[in-house]
């Protein structure tokens, strides 16, 4: 089995400027890109689509399984537009201010904000750009907040304002996000992330949409606000209003503190994976990549730590958009996630495995994962399924074996494609006879060269095919 076969960890790549055209997108499959994510806070409507229609062109040529992440702008706070770049030093005063006109001073920096002035208070610590500029709030009059730098830089206009420690939101959905959820809808798109939201009913308006148009789209939502992870409760029913989520460590970062942030990250990936939710981590993650063509031992560390918690994908953002080598970028990512799976404690857990469950299917996929686990001389996890349902399940427990996943829906096939240690493969077994079903499945996975004579597999499947929610059969074989 070669090395993109047998990796766990699956990679998200954003598309953009470097990397869209029809020869980057093939040399990043190739690198093991499994999920192409589309930023809808930068480009035009018309360059989604195109960019689509690109990506689906080449997976069609080259008959691979991936999937497409629109990922919405959200709400993000940032300061209006200045007349120049301004270079703030420690111990200067400025002014934000939500005044429309304010005075041509140049202290002065406009605010998009309305709600800012009655959102914070003497003493409060602001964070421009990512965190790179700090202030301190003196006091609030009126329409302005004055602020003295504590960390200075050069700020430029529309970036973003946070307050440390959260507590500032605006409304979660806004009318570009509405045309983003059409657009997703009329690309169908595999899945739509989410920015920003503060709450599991931020999520309504975005799921009205889509019921609306009488689809629904797998939500990923990105987890960014402190008020989200201050209780296990608000974020547990934040992970469980999701299909996914996002560690988004950027604004989390900025809004929690970097040193809280690597707690947060294991707590959420290990609470969405209990709640059958996939995860992805995100941010800076070979961030010098952008430049270089090696990254730092940090950056792998870094990658390596998310693939030993557990999480689902690890996703590059400026890394493949914008960055000088995004085929290098993936193919670095890449070789840390499976270097990071040879440690022995991520091949095996026990997780749910004291649960009594409801439904047939899932106690036959969790079954199905525990018989190969503990069966001696077990290859390989063969999953026939008709939604992807299953194979999820099976992919929430650790394993040192591949789960492979056939259906005959290509959705299913690009839907699973974010799934930790799943391998989709679109193909029609009954096609063969229902008889002769088992026998398919194998054949079609040691047609790739996944599989040798003698071998042993587990597959689960139903009885009752072109039906979802039907698996209630678990089967051990060895490959003639």
């Amino acid at each position: 089995m070669n090395e993109e076969m047998s990796r766990r960890t699956k990679i998200v790549a954003t598309i953009g400027p470097a990397s869209g055209e029809p020869e980057m997108i093939e040399k990043l499959l190739d690198a093991g890109v499994n999920v192409f994510r589309l930023n809808f806070s930068h480009g035009s409507q018309e360059g989604h689509k195109k960019q689509t229609l690109i990506i689906r062109e080449v997976l069609e040529r080259k008959q691979m399984n991936a999937a497409i992440l629109g990922d919405l702008q959200g709400p993000k706070i940032r300061i209006g537009d200045l007349s120049s770049e301004r270079i703030l030093e420690h111990g200067d005063q400025i002014i934000l201010t939500t005044n429309p006109n304010p005075p041509e001073d140049y202290r002065y920096v406009p605010v998009r904000y309305k709600p800012l002035p009655d959102s914070v208070g003497a003493d409060d610590t602001l964070l421009l750009d990512d965190g790179l500029i700090r202030l301190s709030v003196s006091r609030v009059v009126g329409q302005d907040v004055h602020c003295v730098v504590d960390v200075g830089g050069t700020l430029k206009s529309r970036k973003g304002l946070n307050r440390l420690g959260g507590g500032l939101s605006a409304a979660a959905i806004t009318a570009k996000d509405l045309q983003d959820i059409d657009l997703a809808v009329e690309l169908e798109l595999d899945y739509l992330a989410v920015s920003f939201p503060s709450s599991a009913q931020d999520l309504e308006p975005v799921k009205q949409r889509l019921k609306e148009q009488n689809t629904s789209i797998p939500i990923i939502s990105k987890i960014e606000r402190a008020e989200v992870v201050e209780f296990e409760a608000a974020l547990d029913a934040l992970i469980l209003a999701s299909d996914g989520v996002m560690v988004a460590r950027g604004d989390l970062g900025v809004e929690i503190g970097d040193p809280q942030l690597i707690g947060i990250q294991k707590q959420i990936i290990r609470r969405a994976r209990r709640a059958n939710r996939t995860v992805i981590t995100a941010t800076q993650m070979m961030e010098s990549m952008i430049n270089a063509p090696v990254p730092t031992r940090a950056e792998v560390f870094d990658v390596a730590n998310a693939v030993l918690d557990g999480t689902d994908a690890v996703m590059l953002s400026a890394e493949t958009a914008t960055g000088r080598f995004p085929s290098l970028v993936v193919k670095a990512m890449a070789e840390t996630c499976v270097g990071a799976e040879k440690h022995p404690d991520i091949r095996k857990s026990s997780h749910r495995i004291d649960r009594i469950f409801e439904n047939i299917d899932e106690a036959i996929a969790m079954s199905t994962v525990y018989t190969a686990n503990h069966l001696r001389g077990i290859s390989a996890i063969i999953c026939l399924t008709e939604t992807g349902e299953t194979a999820l399940w099976m992919s929430r427990l650790s394993s040192r074996l591949p789960i492979f996943a056939i259906s005959r829906h290509h959705k299913a096939c690009q839907k699973m494609a974010l799934y930790r240690g799943v391998q989709p493969i679109y193909y029609d077994v009954t096609q063969q006879g229902i008889e002769d079903i088992f026998e398919s499945a194998v054949k079609c996975i040691v047609e790739i060269g996944a599989l040798c004579p003698r071998q042993r597999v587990v597959i689960s499947c139903g009885d009752i095919q072109h039906k979802a929610s039907g698996t209630n059969q678990l089967k051990v074989l060895e490959v003639m």
